[in-house]
């Protein structure tokens, strides 16, 4: 089986001249279709970073770095945004449109993809709201929301495409206990459903067990690389 994510000897600095620092080093990970990969380690260890490369929001300047099949290595900015359109992205912050319904905001996503009819959006989109559970909350707008309630808009908007690669950055960060046991739950579920890849960065330790791996990022290194699961 062939990762979906591939990265050999990454390194990435930020800054110039005398002010240029190193904060990844080495970095070599492969990332397989229907594993679940949680990443862990201090604030400031790096871990933002590596997602946000791997994501293709920022251009790899050292190493090696495939994603989907694809070399992000020299790649322009239209090459990047290709490969975006492949990655299913979630965050802390929701990030929803609050002048657009539920429906419209997953909407968004599919509508960003070549030949998809405007019906077949709204189907999709209605479809996957039903399989967070907020099939009968099609029409509201994100302020008539709970915060779980929007962290699951989130998640059909990022699932909605069937992406091949879903990166999540602290996702059950602003969650109680139990909201945030129910939403890696449903995205442990989705992202075997649909044979994904799943990045997740995260301080919360109640929610490793989904994990097929653990990896841990220490001072701009990859630390610990805990095999959960067998892939094949």
């Amino acid at each position: 089986m062939k990762p979906i994510i591939s990265v050999k000897n990454l390194n990435h600095y930020y800054g110039k001249g005398n002010l240029k620092k190193q904060v990844l080093f080495d970095i070599n990970l492969d990332i397989y279709p229907g594993e679940i990969v949680i990443m862990t380690g201090h604030s400031g260890s790096g871990k933002t970073t590596l997602l946000s490369l791997i994501g293709a929001l920022r251009s790899v300047q050292d190493g090696n770095l495939v994603n989907c099949g694809r070399e992000l290595q020299d790649t322009n900015e239209n090459g990047l945004v290709d490969v975006r359109r492949q990655i299913g992205y979630i965050f802390q912050a929701h990030n929803l449109l609050p002048f657009l319904t539920a429906r419209q905001n997953v909407q968004m996503s599919i509508e960003l993809l070549d030949d998809v009819l405007t019906s077949e959006a709204e189907e999709r989109s209605a479809r996957m709201l039903h399989k967070v559970g907020l099939g009968d909350h099609l029409d509201y707008f994100p302020q008539s929301l709970s915060g779980g309630q929007k962290q699951r808009v989130a998640i059909a908007r990022a699932l909605v495409s069937n992406p091949k690669l879903i990166l999540a950055d602290e996702p059950t960060a602003s969650l109680d206990s139990a909201t945030g046991r129910k939403i890696v739950n449903l995205l442990q579920n989705l992202t075997k459903e649909q044979n994904s890849a799943f990045l997740l960065v995260t301080h919360d330790n109640r929610i490793l067990d989904i994990a097929d791996r653990i990896i841990n990022m220490d001072d701009g290194r990859l630390a610990k690389d805990n095999q959960l699961k067998t892939i094949t």
